[in-house]
């Protein structure tokens, strides 16, 4: 009776959970999907000139609000407990952020926003199969998660430099821009994973932690795999 009833709270849990996922991009998808509000839109569009601490704040409060983002590094640091590795994993994330969303919108290279977005939710499923212990299990040898890292930090960049793209950024200032912008988006992550080392940090230190984890990760699954039928979707009736 009592694991029948540890099943049940589990799978309200997780029911709870993407029952919040779904509310969330019904309220703001834009947010979800790389984009920022209307206000900052249009400030972006009509900014001209270099303007160093508005686009820092800009990219941090991108960051922030970008789930699918702060749920993949979710994933990324849920079994590492020293800060070293946290500190390697996210670098990684970081450089391979920055390197195509720099590039990306300096050269110019526009990707449809749909399917990036649908990649970037495929980075959560796959980080949450990684946690669970599932490419052990099927295929016997375990991928280098720093590569996975590295890989999808590319792709997170290149759906935020799909983005800016659309706003036709000022050339006046724009790479001065560019560079404050990706600060700021560093700066965010900084603070959205710091709310997330210490609420998982607390989580860890309750008994229930190891118990939870593998339900937890089929949670974030669900979470990637919605993603990636709502960008999905948009993409087909777009």
């Amino acid at each position: 009776m009592i694991g029948i009833f540890k099943r049940t709270l589990d799978m309200s849990s997780i029911l709870l959970f993407l029952g919040l996922v779904m509310v969330l991009f019904a309220v703001v998808p834009d947010v979800v999907a790389h984009g920022v509000t209307d206000g900052d839109k249009g400030y972006i569009q009509e900014s001209s000139g270099t303007m160093i601490l508005p686009f820092i704040y800009l990219g941090a409060k991108h960051m922030v609000t970008g789930y699918d983002h702060l749920l993949f590094l979710f994933g990324v640091i849920f079994f590492l407990y020293r800060l070293k590795d946290v500190s390697v994993y996210v670098t990684l994330f970081a450089a391979g952020h920055s390197v195509t969303l720099l590039s990306g919108v300096l050269m110019d290279i526009s990707v449809n926003a749909y399917i990036i977005d649908a990649i970037i939710g495929f980075s959560i499923v796959y980080k949450a199969l990684d946690n669970m212990g599932a490419y052990q299990r099927w295929f016997g040898f375990q991928p280098s998660t720093k590569i996975a890292t590295l890989v999808f930090g590319l792709f997170h960049g290149y759906g935020l430099a799909t983005k800016i793209l659309e706003y036709n950024m000022s050339s006046e200032g724009l790479i001065p821009n560019l560079v404050a912008f990706n600060v700021g988006v560093e700066l965010g992550q900084i603070m959205g994973l710091g709310m997330i080392l210490i609420l998982i940090s607390y989580w860890r230190r309750s008994g229930g932690f190891m118990r939870h984890a593998y339900n937890a990760n089929v949670a974030l699954m669900a979470g990637g795999f919605i993603f990636v039928g709502y960008q999905l979707t948009g993409f087909f009736v777009s």
